[in-house]
């Protein structure tokens, strides 16, 4: 608060003040007492009553009076808080600032709490603070402005320069008040005036005069203050010049001492030369009196400028002009200034040429010291000098090392650096603005030149910006208010012109009557831009007029300062801003329509694009350079596409002109070395036509400058290759930077490449809204450009001309270099340069032509070009004189022509559409009449390249059908004329006598390269445009076929060709539902007689005979030498009568399979058995019988898809017969691939025939079909070297021949007729070569599921059947396992195992044995029992079987069907009369399937076999088996040695462990004779400690022992429970039997013949494991039994102690009497010898209980049936 403060400084002052100064004291305290009679608590009341108290800053004042630091200090405090809340009463203002004035001399403190007080006082007592009490404050500040302390002086000086500019708003403050004050005095304003002023002016008027006063060391006449540095004052009057320009220009006092005072003194110290910090300051001032008031220094102002330009002119200081230039750069960075300047002086007469002066100056200046920036003979990158800066201070040296850039330090010493570049021609801080400064900066010598390239872009950008907007039409520029200039930068160097020109051309919208073409959209809508200079009645006309005397007057200084820095070493930066610079200055030239600087701009600037020892260099490379043609092929046909150089295709040209007499001098030097233009020629090349696009219209005869230059750019890059060229840099100094820029620009070669393909293709696209003389001038350009006449290109090489005369718009510009260049370039005319160009002259032609379509078509020929543009094309396309590359493209252009006329005139009515088209047609056909000229003279180059034109006009003609040819009304026969040009005799003869059709004799093609060419119209015409031919074509059209299907040069287009007649016919087809095609009609099959009834259009018939004719020829075509050719007419011609076999009546067909049919297939049949006998290479052999092939295919496809029809005819029957007669024929050839046709043609003829009642095949028709399928297997003769044959695709037609076959023959299918179908199938089978299909062990091969389909399908209600077809399958089960199979395994190596047909067979035998089970033929002719032997050699097999399958193994699926099949039949045993040998036959073959179900060979079995499933899987089988045949296998019929067979078989399996070597010989006998007796073992072994492993397959000896024991067991009937099994597997057999069958036995008799052969089996079987026991047991001490072994002994002593045996099964022994026990008795010496063992152990501590337990049992049942 403020009453706080003042309180406690108050109290603060009032203690201080006790012992002196009373006065100060007692003033103290009344004003704290009045202080503390102030009740208000808020602020701004409290102020308001504090400045009411007058005496209350009286203490404060009499403080600051007693020089008293701590009075002083206290009395600041509180005047600074009154002045800050405005509580100074208004009474006090002049004491109160008396005081502080006295307090200026205090402390540090004091003085700065003073000068932050006056700004307060001046802003809350404004209205108070004038006259004397304004000096008073102001003299404060100006007191302590002298200080000598830095802090009070800078603080002072900013508060002194604060109070000004607060009086000089006072000024305007009152200015703007509208109360009328009354005024304090007057001031002169010149010529003896004066004008009254009020109290804020006059003050403003006396400081501000003062300060200059001052400023100019006089002494001022207000203010009380003498000394003032001179800086300082010229600072203080920038600054009122600067903030408040208006007022010196609203009030004539202030102008008044601009012009007495300030302007004067500014040129008078100026041109004393002063020092830095001084001349910095009057050149700020003088730049804001010349950008701000100029408008009242008239006079004034022209002298500053003058005196500028002369110390820019003339002195030597960097410094200074450094100086005059960055005024420079300002004046002409605000284009209204600039205009303002030169409206006031340069065109005013008796004034001085300002402006004019300066760019003269510009000139002097950039050429004053070429070294500096790098001048040469053309433009180059600058260098840095390493030595440059040697004598830069250690500041500077710190500060570059540090990478501060644009810090430029020191004067050039020893070195500089060369060239302008924004790295070392720049400084941080402009000159001007080092107000710190008080001496110079270190400045580069290149900075005053890098000013005055800035000057020269400021005044192009102005200009640019003023005059553009203007060019454009009032509609567009209502669109375009308020958009603004814009310059998108560096890298485009004519974004304005592009900008400009587009809103410039938006006003005029081209309606045309045609179809707008298919081409670039144009990007300017109004085609002349307008002429600022013409509109008088803008109000912007006078400044227009200004812009245009400036550039009248400036632009030699302009051109020549440009020039300069075009071949000075620039950045890329610099040089970017000057070419576009350069651009715009040029841009706005042409605008305002002024011919003589734009063309001098245009001619500099096609200099710098091509530099003239560039283009030399390349002249004189060109003279001795062979022609190198270019292939027209090679050339896209787009737009600015040209034969080579850049634009696309390296189409571009080379510029017009030198850099004058020095660059011409040295391209002389340099032409030595190989040069090329580099990127910044590019750039110069864009920024030309940039211009082009921008002034098109306005251009005229100066096109010829940029179109040469354009075109010998093209030569350049032509001659060396688009080889980019470096930039050169300046010096050979090193300089990284330098060498990274250089890199920059070779690297950025192809983008600008692309930019200037870019820029030309706009600059032609520009011409589509030129009007049509505009377009005219330009057309007769470009054709000037060529160079050719009628004259040899010896007398063009001796007699140089140009082909444009040089226009010279202004005289002297165009020098006589431009016109050497062009006739430089004409007298190399063997050289490949002229070639180019005039390549780029017919590219820039075409082009045109393109673009401008719309106006060619629609004004007539002779305004709008159209005859001078064809004329030209043609004249040079027809000259063989000229070189080929020219002419092909004058051809490629006259096409692309022709084919966009076509495009654009589609939307126009028919009667116009048909008069341009056939002037396209015509046009393209006198095309070629020079070439069909037999007089022409014509060498082996002019000759190709005549038919490369010849082609070229053929492509054309393709295009336009493609394009209208739907649309075409008339001019048919002018296309097919210019088709068959290709042909050099006439159309065929088609009247030619012989009965065969006529072939083109001695008809040659002009080149094959022209074939395909002229078929591709053909082929439009057959596959588009058939419905537009008239009638009397379609002759031509058939004969012109036939002519292009027996040419030689082409295959594939003989191919296409054919397929045309199907086209044809397919038409003609449809034209007419039925043709009627008669006897009559073909005649003798004579061609004249249907070439003469199908040319009478208006026949009935003629449609039917052209038919005809149409396949005569064709046929002709079939017996053509070529494979493909007439395989391709062999399936046209057939595919023809398939699709119009619907409409052919039944004698059509007749007719037709007469003529054409069978002819066909008797000329196959021909040339096949001509093979035979002639010696021939073997791939024609097989190329015939590939035709034969697709013959037979095709000729089956289609009689059988009509069959029908063909069946209704009578003559049928003989044509059947015929037919299979021809097959017959084909077979006996006895060829592979053709008995596979032949069976498929058989196929699929029988496959659509029917059967049943609406069958429509008789008997007759039928066997004819038995009888060649039942002929034989087929076969194919091979020579003794080739490889076997694949014939698995042959026999499967084989076998599917028979299913069509089999299906109309079965109703009538005997036996004799089914064993000869097993026996083919059989041989089918044999005879079926591995080939390469996959294996067959998993699945069978398509032959194979074939025939055992087949197998299916044969009828068994045959007698003799069903036995034949069990034999068949059974052989088929046997393939697999022949010889053990040995053989499998050795057909596996081939891929042929069976193993999966044998598989098959196996499912198949079990269906038709169970089928047929009650059939006796199969049982007593053998089929059964071969089957049943089938079925047991893989069952037998088994684990030596080598082949494994990945399904369910043979054997296994064996043992299944064998199981089945005996269920189904041994029932029939019994019931049917079977021969005994065949009954004994059949059980010895179940016992092996029997032995073959229990053995395996488990010692090595193969991989992926799981035993112990194999061993459930038998065991299960085993078991069904077993209650199939016991008892039955006891029968008396059954012989004893089958039996014992199966039971010694039951024995062996059943040894579950090894038997030791002397028991070998006792289970199976000595060198495998017979068994040992029982007696053997009854003599003790020695033991072994080798416990053998049990057996693999332990369960299966178990049962096998098991079975053993239920054979030898008593089995009584009354107990044995009855199963009434239901066939076909019968426990028992049928109760009435047959004689000698097992049923005419009691089972008790079986039975005992079963035991009575299986006892000595089981005694043997049981002595073995008790042998074992007793000789090993007790040489394992106390181990116990092996389990296996202890399992096996308990379970044999267990069964002897269950067993009660058959009484006849065993002998009786000797006085011993025992019925079921009789085993025991035989076994009773091993029982005790056992117990004994078994005693042993126990007492030795390894016995077993168990076993103990059992052979007591059994010694107990011994002793009871001894009676003990």
């Amino acid at each position: 608060m403020t009453s706080q403060l003042l309180a406690t400084e108050l109290a603060n002052l009032i203690q201080e003040s006790k012992r002196k100064h009373n006065d100060l004291r007692q003033a103290a305290e009344k004003s704290l007492d009045e202080l503390k009679s102030i009740r208000t608590a808020s602020e701004a009341p409290f102020a308001a009553e504090l400045a009411q108290r007058v005496n209350f800053v009286n203490p404060f004042i009499i403080a600051c009076g007693t020089k008293n630091t701590k009075f002083t200090s206290i009395a600041i405090v509180c005047l600074s808080r009154l002045i800050l809340v405005g509580a100074l009463p208004r009474s006090k203002l002049s004491p109160v600032l008396e005081a502080l004035r006295e307090a200026t001399s205090a402390g540090l403190d004091v003085q700065l709490k003073i000068l932050q007080a006056l700004p307060s006082l001046l802003q809350n007592y404004a209205n108070d603070i004038k006259g004397d009490l304004l000096v008073t404050a102001l003299n404060i500040c100006f007191i302590l402005q002298t200080s000598k302390n830095g802090v009070v002086s800078n603080t002072s000086a900013a508060t002194l320069q604060q109070l000004i500019m607060t009086v000089f708003e006072k000024v305007t403050a009152e200015d703007r008040s509208a109360s009328e004050t009354e005024h304090v005095g007057e001031a002169p304003i010149g010529d003896g005036d004066s004008v009254q002023l009020r109290a804020a002016a006059m003050d403003a008027h006396r400081i501000f005069k003062d300060i200059c006063l001052m400023t100019e060391n006089h002494r001022p006449e207000y203010l009380r203050f003498t000394g003032l540095q001179q800086t300082f004052g010229l600072e203080l009057i920038e600054s009122v010049l600067s903030q408040h320009a208006g007022l010196f220009l609203a009030h004539a006092e202030q102008a008044y001492t601009l012009r007495s005072r300030v302007m004067p003194f500014i040129i008078k110290s100026l041109n004393a030369k002063p020092n830095f910090a001084t001349s910095v300051r009057l050149v700020r001032i003088l730049y804001t009196m010349l950008k701000k008031h100029l408008s009242i220094l008239p006079s004034e102002g022209g002298d500053a400028l003058d005196t500028l330009t002369q110390l820019l002119d003339h002195d030597a200081v960097i410094w200074r002009r450094a100086l005059c230039m960055e005024v420079f750069r300002g004046i002409f960075a605000e284009p209204t200034l600039l205009r303002r300047i030169f409206t006031l002086y340069d065109t005013r007469e008796g004034e001085k040429n300002v402006l004019k002066n300066l760019t003269a100056t510009f000139v002097r200046v950039s050429t004053e010291k070429p070294a500096v920036i790098g001048l040469g003979h053309q433009s180059t990158i600058p260098a840095a000098d390493p030595y440059a800066n040697m004598g830069t201070s250690s500041d500077q040296a710190m500060l570059e090392s540090s990478g501060v850039t644009g810090l430029i330090g020191g004067s050039v010493n020893e070195g500089h650096n060369t060239g302008i570049s924004s790295q070392w021609s720049t400084v941080r801080v402009a000159c001007v603005d080092q107000l710190d400064k008080a001496e110079p900066p270190a400045i580069p010598e290149s900075y005053v030149y890098a000013l005055t390239l800035s000057c020269i872009t400021s005044l192009s950008e102005g200009l640019a910006k003023f005059i553009l907007p203007l060019t454009v039409p009032g509609d567009a520029r209502s669109r375009r208010r308020g958009t603004k200039y814009v310059d998108t930068g560096r890298d485009s160097p004519a974004p304005t012109e592009e900008s400009s020109i587009e809103g410039a051309r938006l006003g005029m919208e081209k309606s045309m009557a045609m179809g707008s073409l298919e081409r670039s959209a144009s990007f300017k809508k109004n085609p002349v831009p307008v002429n600022p200079l013409a509109l008088k009645d803008h109000p912007l006309y006078a400044d227009v007029k200004i812009c245009a005397d400036i550039i009248e007057q400036c632009w030699p200084a302009i051109l020549a300062t440009c020039s300069t820095f075009l071949y000075a070493a620039l950045d890329s930066e610099y040089y970017h801003g000057l070419v576009r610079a350069f651009q715009k200055f040029a841009h706005v030239a042409g605008l305002l329509q002024l011919s003589t600087p734009r063309d001098a701009f245009l001619t500099t600037l096609g200099k710098a694009a091509v530099p003239p020892n560039v283009f030399t260099a390349c002249l004189n490379a060109g003279s001795s350079k062979p022609v190198v043609s270019s292939p027209t092929s090679e050339t896209p046909n787009t737009i600015l596409s040209n034969a080579r150089g850049l634009l696309s295709v390296e189409n571009l040209v080379t510029p017009v002109g030198a850099a004058g007499e020095r660059q011409r001098q040295a391209s002389i030097d340099a032409s030595m070395t190989p040069q090329t233009i580099n990127t910044r020629n590019l750039l110069c090349m864009r920024a030309l036509l940039n211009l082009g696009i921008a002034l098109g219209p306005t251009l005229s005869s100066s096109w010829s400058i940029i179109l040469e230059t354009l075109q010998q750019a093209d030569f350049v890059l032509f001659t060396n290759g688009k080889a980019a060229g470096r930039v050169p840099i300046v010096t050979q100094v090193s300089d990284s930077r330098a060498d990274a820029e250089a890199a920059g620009l070779l690297a950025s070669f192809s983008t600008e490449i692309r930019a200037v393909e870019t820029a030309a293709s706009r600059l032609l696209e520009s011409t589509v809204d030129f009007p049509n003389d505009a377009f005219v001038e330009i057309a007769t350009t470009v054709c000037h450009l060529l160079g050719y006449q009628p004259e040899s290109l010896a007398e063009l090489s001796a007699q140089p001309r140009s082909p444009l005369p040089p226009p010279s718009p202004v005289p002297g510009l165009r020098t006589p270099n431009a016109q050497h260049r062009k006739i430089s370039g004409g007298a190399a005319a063997i050289s490949s340069g002229p070639n180019q160009q005039d390549q780029f002259a017919l590219a820039k032609i075409g082009d045109l032509a393109i673009i401008n379509l719309d106006r060619l078509l629609l004004y007539p020929p002779d305004v709008s070009g159209w005859d001078l543009i064809i004329s030209e094309l043609i004249r040079i396309l027809g000259t063989g004189a000229i070189s080929a590359p020219v002419r092909s493209r004058a051809a490629d252009i006259l096409v692309r022509l022709m084919l966009d006329a076509a495009k654009a005139i589609s939307s126009q009515n028919d009667e116009t559409r048909a008069k341009v088209h056939l002037r396209i047609l015509e046009s393209l056909r006198d095309s070629l009449g020079p070439l069909q000229d037999e007089n022409r003279a014509a060498s082996l180059t002019t000759y190709a390249t005549d038919i490369d034109i010849h082609k070229i006009i053929l492509e054309g003609l393709k295009g336009l059908l493609d394009e209208c040819g739907e649309t075409l009304l008339s001019g048919w026969s002018v296309i097919f004329e210019i088709i068959a040009s290709i042909f050099i005799r006439g159309p065929f003869n088609s009247e030619n006598d012989s009965e065969e059709p006529a072939t083109p004799q001695g008809l040659t093609t002009r080149s094959s390269k022209l074939i395909r060419s002229a078929f591709s119209s053909l082929q439009f015409v057959c596959s588009d445009f058939l419905t537009s031919l008239p009638k009397s074509c379609f002759l031509i059209l058939v004969d012109t076929l036939y002519k292009f299907c027996s040419q030689d040069d082409d295959l594939n287009i003989a191919l296409t060709t054919v397929t045309f007649f199907w086209d044809l016919s397919n038409f003609l087809s449809r034209k007419s539902k039925t043709l009627p095609i008669t006897d009559n009609l073909v005649g003798d099959f004579d061609d004249a007689s249907l070439v003469k009834k199908a040319s009478h259009a208006e026949d009935a018939s003629s449609d039917a005979a052209l038919w005809m004719l149409l396949l005569i020829r064709l046929t002709t075509v079939t017996t053509n030498d070529k494979l493909d050719l007439r395989n391709s007419a062999i399936q046209t011609l057939l595919r023809i009568f398939d699709a119009y076999g619907e409409q052919l009546t039944p004698e059509a067909w007749s007719v037709c399979i007469k003529a054409v049919i069978f002819r066909l297939i008797a000329s196959i049949e021909t040339e096949l058995q001509s093979l035979d006998h002639a010696e021939c290479d073997e791939k024609f052999r097989h190329d015939w019988y590939d035709t034969a092939v697709v013959v037979l295919n095709g000729i089956s496809s289609l009689l059988s898809n009509y069959l029908d029809v063909l069946t209704a005819h009578p003559t049928f029957n003989s044509y059947w017969q015929q037919l299979l007669g021809h097959f017959a024929t084909l077979l006996d050839l006895q060829v592979l691939e053709i008995n596979t046709a032949t069976f498929k043609a058989l196929t699929q003829m029988l496959s659509h025939s029917q059967s049943g009642p609406k069958q429509n095949f008789n008997k007759t028709t039928i066997d004819l079909a038995w009888d060649l399928w039942a002929r034989g297997v087929p076969v194919a003769t091979t020579k003794a070297t080739d490889k076997p044959l694949d014939n698995q695709n042959c026999l499967l037609a084989y076998v599917a021949a028979f299913r069509d076959v089999y299906r109309l023959i079965q109703h009538d299918l005997t036996v004799e007729r089914i064993r000869r179908m097993l026996k083919l199938l059989r041989e089918v089978m044999e005879s079926a070569t591995p080939g390469a299909f996959i294996s067959d062990i998993d699945h069978t091969t398509p032959l194979q599921s074939q025939v055992l389909e087949v197998l299916k399908l044969l009828r068994t209600d045959i007698p003799g059947a069903p036995s034949a077809l069990i034999a068949q399958t059974s052989e088929f089960v046997s393939l697999a396992f022949t010889d053990g199979g040995n053989a499998a395994n050795q057909r596996t190596t081939q891929k042929r195992t069976y193993v999966a047909m044998a598989k098959a067979s196996m499912i198949i035998l079990q269906s038709l044995v169970q089928s047929h089970a009650t059939d006796p033929d199969i049982y007593s002719n053998g089929a059964l029992p071969t089957a049943l032997t089938a079925l047991s050699k893989p069952i037998v097999f088994k684990y030596q079987f080598p082949i494994i399958a990945k399904s369910e193994q043979p054997w296994k699926q064996a043992t299944k069907s064998a199981i089945a099949i005996l269920g189904a039949t041994l029932g029939q045993l019994t019931a049917l009369d079977i021969p005994r040998t065949i009954l004994q036959d059949m059980w010895h073959t179940i016992v092996v399937l029997a032995n073959g179900i229990t053995n395996a060979d488990c010692e090595a079995p193969p991989d992926r076999v799981n035993i112990s499933e194999d061993e459930d899987f038998d065991i299960a089988c085993f078991t069904q088996l077993r209650e199939l045949v016991i008892p039955s296998l006891g029968a008396e019929a059954v012989p004893e040695t089958t039996r014992k067979l199966f039971v010694e078989s039951l024995f062996r399996m059943s040894i579950i462990h090894a038997p030791a070597p002397a028991e070998s010989s006792i289970i199976y006998g000595s060198d495998g004779g017979e068994m040992i007796g029982l007696s053997s073992l009854y003599k003790p072994r020695r033991g072994r400690t080798v416990d053998p492993p049990p057996s693999k397959r332990t369960k299966m000896a178990y049962v096998c022992l098991d079975e053993l024991f239920s054979l030898v067991a008593r089995h009584d009937e009354t107990t044995t429970p009855q199963i009434t099994v239901q066939p076909p597997t019968p426990r028992f057999p049928p109760p009435m039997p047959s004689s000698g069958s097992a049923a005419s036995e009691p089972p008790q008799a079986l039975r005992t013949r079963l035991a009575r052969t299986a006892a000595p089996y089981l005694l043997l079987r049981a002595a073995l494991t008790l042998r074992t026991y007793i000789a090993d047991q007790p040489l394992r001490g106390r181990m116990p039994q092996p389990l296996s072994q202890r399992k096996e002994l308990g379970q044999i002593l267990q069964g002897l102690a269950e067993l009660e045996s058959e009484p006849d099964a065993i002998a009786e022994i000797p006085n011993v009497e025992s019925d079921r026990r009789k085993h025991l008795l035989r076994l009773y010496p091993l029982v005790v010898g056992a117990a004994r063992v078994s005693s042993s152990s126990s007492s030795a501590g390894g016995g077993d209980a168990d076993i103990a337990r059992l052979l007591t049992v059994l010694l107990e049942v011994v002793g009871a049936e001894m009676g003990v």
